[in-house]
């Protein structure tokens, strides 16, 4: 990694790991911390359940990284940090409407489906700056 910022010209101070750790065990992850990662993304919201719980004393940054349906929203607004697919101003509602008490806000990801293709998640392009409006409000 840093041979790849220095070739572009980066600091490291301008990029974030965010490591994966769906079907990875707690072992793995509690590994990974110890080297010095701490972001961590799952995209399985019952998966997530168990190693939010089994790691809550590592100062470790949860990112859901899925499709999100409405069903999950309260466990992702009280367990995660960040969203990375919000494509829909009904789910940022349930999102802020369900984030605990004294939580900071979630940050989020507008995810945008660039393609148009009806079989992939996000927003069309020409929404975009509507929802993100929205969801800063």
């Amino acid at each position: 990694m840093q041979t790849a910022l220095r070739d572009a010209g980066r600091s490291t101070d301008e990029i974030l790991i965010l490591a994966v750790s769906k079907r990875q065990p707690i072992t793995a992850i509690e590994a990974a911390f110890l080297a010095g990662q701490t972001h961590y993304g799952e995209n399985y919201v019952q998966e997530a359940r168990a190693k939010i719980a089994a790691l809550a004393s590592l100062p470790i940054v949860w990112h859901f990284i899925g499709r999100l349906q409405a069903n999950k929203s309260r466990e992702v607004a009280e367990r995660f940090q960040w969203v990375h697919t919000l494509d829909r101003m009904r789910i940022a509602r349930r999102l802020n409407d369900q984030r605990p008490y004294g939580t900071p806000p979630l940050d989020v990801c507008i995810q945008v489906n660039q393609a148009g293709e009806p079989a992939k998640g996000g927003i069309d392009p020409e929404g975009v700056e509507d929802l993100a409006r929205q969801i800063g409000q």
